[in-house]
């Protein structure tokens, strides 16, 4: 790679070449992953909270 120049001309060919996603797209799919975020944050609430009560009735046992 000699010349740095022809480089950002082929990248910038390249970029040219992309699919980039619509706004509507952008939208629908950063949606998509804020809701599973929101879900697998509420499923990994609920485990531990079972697990810390589940622990604490067996501490509980042994006293």
């Amino acid at each position: 790679m000699a010349n740095p120049f022809q480089f950002l001309q082929e990248v910038r060919a390249e970029a040219g070449k992309v699919t980039w996603p619509t706004r509507k797209e952008t939208m629908t799919t950063t949606f998509m992953v804020i809701l599973m975020v929101i879900f697998a944050s509420l499923f990994f609430v609920a485990v531990d909270q079972g697990l810390r009560l589940i622990v604490s009735l067996i501490l509980r046992i042994g006293h």
